[in-house]
């Protein structure tokens, strides 16, 4: 009888130890996934420099649906952002008319142009990259 008590504790022991890993497991695996997230309801400062002679650079800001207000290097536009894995795709809508010179006419035009061709998208610390003709990196504003 002593020795089928020892071997039913190491059992439990056992069984005991096999759900504390597969619980700690189940939360890394959680919390990655949560930090894998596409930041809806976010405000992204693009990871660039501004034009010559500007203090301005473009922003996203998404809603937790998707929609956006995208500001540009001069414009503004609204946009829709669909987010499937790690798939995205970027539809824009109509442009603002602002008086813009025509290097920040030009630079919107890329700008535009490379969010639509965005095809994925992936986490970059709090950031977000998106990937398609070339890569666009955002950062959260700290404003």
């Amino acid at each position: 009888m002593g020795l089928l008590w020892v071997s039913r504790r190491w059992l439990q022991a056992g069984a005991f130890a096999a759900i504390v890993v597969f619980a700690f497991s189940a939360l890394a695996e959680a919390q990655a996934q949560g930090q894998q997230s596409f930041p809806f309801g976010r405000e992204l400062r693009m990871d660039a420099r501004p034009l010559k002679g500007s203090k301005r650079v473009p922003f996203l800001e998404i809603g937790q649906n998707g929609a956006a207000t995208i500001d540009l290097w001069c414009d503004s536009v609204q946009g829709q952002f669909v987010v499937a894995a790690d798939t995205v795709t970027v539809l824009i809508g109509q442009k603002t008319q602002r008086n813009c010179t025509s290097e920040q006419a030009r630079a919107d035009g890329e700008l535009i142009s490379a969010l639509e061709q965005a095809t994925s998208w992936k986490r970059d610390g709090e950031g977000v990259v998106l990937v398609g003709g070339r890569m666009l990196r955002f950062q959260p504003s700290t404003n």
